[in-house]
């Protein structure tokens, strides 16, 4: 099958053609077939009254009584009780009996006395001896005539009608399919790096610009996410890039200068880099799968109220923070114990980094969810930056950079944590003067 014949607008013509075509030659059918019989009716109808008109003559005078004048192509016949040919018209003279159909019958004589179709009505006398019959024959040329005439019209006006459908259809067809072409070309056009490009959107309101519509809204996804995995890639290599030139560094003075570098020197940076290191490639780990394909997470059931007793008791012993839990209530969810556990460690230790002098646990349970909310008293969000450090690698200031302990990655990780286990995070202003953080997750159905 070639390409003229698998596009859509030369289907879409065809298939009108074929359609309007069948339906017009149906309809001639139809309409030669009921105009031939309203003729032929018309006809019958005027010779049976003309055969009636002369069998009443006949039968008052009692003797076969001709009209005077018969129009061209009509002809009559009386017949007496024996059958036989008594009286005819001038054009019918010597003809033997037109037709043989009972009384008060017609029927249609394929060649009559002139060679034309004829149209034979048989009617007999009411009443008297002898009883005569009149048969009146009218020639059907003026309906055959009109019949081909309105043939030749169908068949000349049926070839041009179905090219104007046709034309019409390949036109609006055509049109209707022209911003689909725009939009091919455009999106053959469209590569990896160029994806700030847009389809047009025709102003029709039809299919083809809702099609233009929801593009246009993929091609913004794509470029997002595009963004998203080359911003992600670049803070990462960044933040990699950070430790590794560190421990590098103190090894290179190490080994230029050994006198003035001990083990401990050496070994104290390199653990605490080497560590930074590993935490932070497991967090992109964990990023990774949750992009790839999601994040498996086995559900049992999980007390927030012991792990938000446990980091508080950590960070007692590993900061010189005022820790709260005076407001923590028993909230018990189902959901992975250790992925909770980390998205509450990463909760602690934004709020320890950042706070002040306090940090305070709060669990609330009702009908439909549980919370866990951790305020610290430190500097804050600002309103417009509180939905974007949820982001990955988003650090708002140098109070939050990496001296201070953050690769920006807590946040971003507990916003996947909690979206996995269908729940949400929110970030506002705490009573404390500083950041409040709530996890909201649902409530197990049957507790």
């Amino acid at each position: 099958m070639s390409r003229w014949t698998r596009t859509m607008r030369t289907r879409a013509t065809v298939a009108a053609v074929a359609v309007v075509g069948v339906a017009l030659i149906v309809g001639a059918i139809v309409l030669v077939t009921v105009v031939r019989a309203n003729l032929v009716t018309t006809v019958r109808t005027t010779t049976a009254a003309r055969a009636s008109a002369i069998a009443s003559k006949t039968a008052e005078e009692g003797t076969p009584v001709l009209p005077e004048e018969i129009p061209a192509g009509q002809f009559v016949q009386v017949l007496d009780d024996q059958g036989a040919v008594v009286a005819s018209s001038p054009n019918a003279a010597g003809q033997t009996r037109l037709s043989h159909v009972l009384p008060g019958q017609s029927e249609e004589i394929a060649h009559g006395p002139g060679g034309d179709p004829l149209l034979a009505v048989v009617v007999t006398t009411d009443a008297g001896e002898p009883r005569w019959t009149v048969i009146v024959g009218q020639t059907l040329a003026g309906p055959t005539a009109s019949t081909r005439l309105l043939i030749s019209l169908l068949v000349a006006g049926t070839p041009a009608l179905l090219a104007l459908v046709g034309l019409t259809t390949w036109l609006v067809v055509g049109r209707s399919l022209a911003p689909v072409a725009a939009i091919t070309c455009e999106v053959d056009a469209i590569t990896a790096t160029e994806l700030h490009r847009r389809v047009p959107e025709p102003d029709t309101g039809d299919e083809i610009a809702q099609l233009a519509r929801t593009m246009n809204t993929m091609l913004h996804r794509l470029q997002k996410a595009s963004d998203s995995q080359r911003r992600f890639v670049s803070d990462a290599s960044h933040e990699l890039r950070t430790p590794v030139a560190t421990i590098r560094s103190r090894a290179e003075v190490a080994q230029l200068h050994p006198e003035l570098c001990t083990v401990t020197d050496l070994a104290d940076p390199v653990q605490t880099e080497s560590l930074h290191l590993q935490n932070l490639v497991e967090d992109l780990l964990l990023l990774a799968r949750a992009d790839e394909s999601g994040l498996a997470l086995r559900r049992a059931p999980v007390d927030l109220d012991d792990l938000a007793f446990a980091e508080a008791h950590r960070l007692r012993i590993t900061t010189s923070l005022s820790v709260r839990v005076d407001t923590v209530s028993a909230g018990r969810v189902t959901g992975d114990p250790n992925a909770l556990a980390r998205v509450v460690r990463n909760l602690s230790d934004n709020a320890a980094r950042h706070a002040k002098t306090t940090v305070a646990f709060t669990v609330t349970e009702n009908n439909s969810e549980v919370c866990l909310t951790v305020d610290d008293d430190g500097p804050g969000i600002p309103v417009p930056e509180r939905e974007r450090v949820l982001e990955r690698f988003v650090r708002l200031d140098d109070a939050r950079a990496r001296d201070h302990g953050g690769s920006g990655l807590g946040l971003a990780i507990v916003a996947e944590i909690t979206a996995a286990h269908h729940g949400t995070v929110t970030i506002s202003a705490s009573p404390q003067g500083g950041t409040r953080v709530q996890l909201a997750l649902p409530a197990p159905p049957d507790r």
